[in-house]
């Protein structure tokens, strides 16, 4: 069954719904976006979190340094790369890691195998910030991806409407939904249950 990460929580009623729907991942964002959080937030927001669901940081080009203390402070489970961090650089970090491309063409999605990282999260690319555009690439293009599938995570303007489609095309370890269950630029409980039960099966006709 396809994994789910619900991305970019702040409200702890979204971080209750997307645990009691079944995801898998939470991620926090603490790089630049309208849906950035403080330490402090996090922290309060991960004691809602079961050990069953893995915590994911979100950085974009950040200090070695910060990301560490972030790390501990929150008990994040997975660091997100989402700038331009080199390889030596993440294995440098050395927490488990999910690097992050996103994909203008296939010269992007032959760069992931240049990482050596748990997970490879393909994105469409951003607009005002890295990710989270609420776009989506052309899948097709995974098709010349060299690292196995269920390494892959899948994100970039995933909803309710074709998160079916895309895990029948792509078939991803994981996919990888923010801006895709907000509603006016909030996130929605009841798309958030929506899209994971859809993603998991459930609602898949």
């Amino acid at each position: 069954m396809t994994k789910v990460k619900i991305c970019g929580l702040k409200e702890i009623e979204h971080v209750e719904t997307a645990v009691q729907a079944g995801a898998d991942f939470i991620g926090f964002m603490f790089a630049p976006s309208k849906r950035r959080i403080t330490v402090e937030e996090a922290v309060e927001l991960a004691k809602a979190i079961p050990s069953t669901v893995k915590k994911v940081g979100v950085f974009v080009n950040e200090e070695s340094a910060t990301i560490r203390q972030i790390a501990k402070e929150v008990g994040l489970d997975y660091i997100q790369y989402h700038g331009d961090e080199t390889p030596e650089q993440i294995q440098e970090i050395g927490l488990p890691a999910i690097k992050a491309f996103s994909i203008h063409g296939e010269e992007d999605v032959m760069r992931a195998a240049t990482y050596d990282v748990d997970y490879y999260l393909f994105d469409a690319p951003g607009s005002d910030f890295r990710g989270g555009s609420g776009k989506s690439f052309d899948w097709m293009l995974l098709d010349k991806v060299k690292i196995p599938l269920e390494k892959v995570i899948l994100a970039g303007g995933l909803n309710n409407e074709n998160v079916g489609l895309a895990i029948m095309l792509v078939e991803p370890f994981a996919v990888d939904v923010s801006s895709g269950v907000e509603v006016d630029g909030r996130k929605s409980s009841a798309a958030i249950t929506n899209f994971i039960e859809t993603a998991k099966g459930e609602l898949i006709l």
